[in-house]
């Protein structure tokens, strides 16, 4: 025998001599003891006993010698009658046409709680397979969604009946809408409609959600019930969301410019004020697709550049709506939008717009100079290079004065200015610029005017205004939600964008008819005040009556005469409309 071959041997000898567990070294001390005839207190030793142990390990094996020291063969397990029984359940149940959420359901009213994975697991070892597609009377009774009836105008009912509605503030602005042309602006414009719901209907059911500033066409499915909202639109039932999602890409991109100009012409007649100076900005929707399309703008509120659709709005200064808007924008195309909207005033009104107020991302300095070639004033910021940062602070301290602002509340009232003429490439003519210190911030501000003769103060005041209009804004934009969009594609957008300005001038129109401060205050002031309120409508023969539940603010709806409204309206079967309060 080779040396390894008995080195090896002795190794795995070891295993059987020096045990490693309890068990197996009992059995070995005991085997030395009765077999090999070792003596106690040797074989103790041996194994690491003490002798009075080992003999009571001895005592005990003579008093039960069948004990087993190996573990026994293993066993086929035992029968569970209970869960032999479960099995058959899900058996007989599937074949019922079952499936596993409807056996899972059964069995826990017996008390045997399967979950439908356990459930499937089952019956992929007796050889089932998947249950196919079933339609709804195949399946077993079981508490389901109500289905609401599709929106079809020839449906309405305005037959006498009561109920009570969640969007009870939008009665509010019927008043305004009955004045307003539809059938004129959608034939002009060309929307989309069907018999089953036409363009005013649509538009009106868009309109609706938009004024009701907390919705999105998205959670359209938790209203569709509500009868106020689709008697508001005048149909049946309010369109459910596929409708509303896929009729904005049913609309002509043309079609946007003429349904803006339209609906102008429309509020304009309403008796909604035209101001004089106009507050500009672009705003960036921010886009998450993968879209190769989308351009990349910059997003304010993110501080960085992301795609997105830029959108141009314009908001008259002086009563706070928002007039004018573009979603269309390309970056080769944005520099000139403010020309567009120039032209658009000059358009509608039949003159320029006295003043524009900017920031310093929005146009060139060539449109600036074709700006104060059209006498229009305007005021920018002026982008802080670093050249001409060094250029002031190289400015010696006695160029500079103080100026203190009067209209402005703010902790930072006393500025100090640098008031000199400019020059810049591009632009024809001298250009006021102002540097501006202790305003708050690190650096300076830089503001650009035509306006050569106004007080340096007046300035400061006016675009300190913009600053804080600039906040309005971006506060309108998200009341009306124009940030949650679901999808980028420009015609969704457009359409929101329409239907934010068309929101705006109805807002604004119901702000000038309750007065008390509320001809300035935001849109979503309005809405929590006025427009978020139950009503209870009642319908006539000859009247639609809501009655508003008892609020704080229903004095003001009073003294705005809200209470005898006895306007017919067109689309609900020329029926009266009567609003009362509390």
């Amino acid at each position: 025998m080779s040396k390894s071959l008995a080195r090896r041997l002795t190794d795995l000898r070891s295993l059987f001599l020096e045990p490693k567990n309890l068990i197996h070294r009992q059995y070995e001390a005991l085997r030395a003891f009765f077999v090999e005839g070792l003596a106690s207190a040797p074989a103790a030793q041996r194994f690491g006993y003490t002798p009075g142990s080992f003999r009571i390990l001895c005592h005990q094996f003579r008093q039960d010698p069948d004990r087993e020291f190996f573990l026994p063969s293993r066993r086929a397990p035992r029968a569970d009658p209970r869960r032999d029984r479960v099995r058959e359940q899900i058996v007989a149940l599937r074949k019922k046409n079952l499936s596993i959420y409807d056996i899972s359901r059964a069995l826990a009213e017996q008390g045997e709680k399967r979950s439908p994975a356990a459930v499937a697991i089952l019956l992929n070892e007796e050889g089932f397979e998947r249950l196919p597609r079933r339609r709804d009377e195949e399946r077993p009774p079981s508490p389901r969604a109500t289905q609401a009836e599709v929106a079809d105008v020839r449906n309405l009912d305005l037959s006498p009946r009561e109920f009570r509605t969640q969007f009870g503030g939008l009665f509010l602005f019927v008043p305004f809408l009955t004045r307003i042309p539809w059938e004129e602006i959608v034939k002009g414009a060309h929307l989309p409609g069907s018999k089953m719901i036409p363009a005013e209907q649509a538009l009106r059911s868009l309109l609706g959600l938009k004024l009701f500033g907390s919705r999105r066409h998205s959670h359209v499915m938790a209203d569709v019930f509500d009868e106020g909202l689709a008697l508001f639109a005048g149909l049946n039932v309010i369109p459910k969301r596929s409708f509303l999602s896929e009729y904005s890409c049913r609309i002509d991109p043309a079609s946007y410019p003429q349904l803006m100009r339209r609906w102008f012409d429309a509020v304009g007649r309403l008796g909604l004020g035209r101001g004089a100076s106009f507050d500009l900005d672009f705003h960036t929707i921010p886009f998450h697709g993968e879209d190769a399309l989308v351009e990349k703008h910059y997003v304010s509120k993110r501080s960085r550049k992301q795609k997105g659709i830029l959108a141009f709005v314009a908001q008259d200064a002086d009563h706070r709506v928002f007039c004018y808007a573009n979603g269309q924008i390309r970056k080769k195309d944005q520099n000139n939008e403010i020309l567009r909207f120039v032209e658009f005033w000059k358009e509608k009104t039949g003159h320029l717009p006295a003043e524009l107020i900017f920031d310093s991302r929005l146009t060139t300095y060539a449109n600036l100079s074709k700006l104060n070639q059209l006498e229009i004033e305007f005021m920018t910021l002026r982008r802080r290079s670093p050249k001409l940062l060094k250029e002031i602070y190289a400015t010696p301290p006695s160029a500079w004065r103080r100026i203190e602002l009067q209209g402005v509340g703010r902790i930072y009232k006393t500025p100090k200015i640098l008031d000199h003429r400019i020059t810049l490439t591009d632009y024809k003519g001298p250009l006021r610029q102002l540097s501006i210190m202790d305003l708050g911030h690190e650096e300076p501000t830089v503001l650009l005017t035509n306006q050569l003769h106004r007080s340096p103060a007046k300035l400061i005041e006016r675009y300190a205004q913009r600053m804080v209009i600039e906040n309005s804004i971006a506060e309108a934009i998200n009341f009306f939600h124009m940030d949650a969009l679901s999808s980028a594609v420009a015609m969704k957008v457009n359409c929101d964008l329409q239907l934010t300005l068309m929101a705006s001038s109805l807002y604004r129109l119901l702000g000038f008819r309750l007065g008390n401060g509320y001809e300035v205050a935001k849109a979503d002031h309005l809405f929590r005040d006025f427009v978020d309120a139950t009503a209870h409508v009642q319908v006539t023969e000859k009247e639609i009556f809501v009655r508003f539940q008892k609020r704080a603010h229903n004095p003001l709806l009073l003294a705005a005469r809200f209470e005898r409204t006895r306007v017919t309206v067109p689309w609900l079967g020329e029926k009266r409309l009567r609003l009362q309060f509390g």
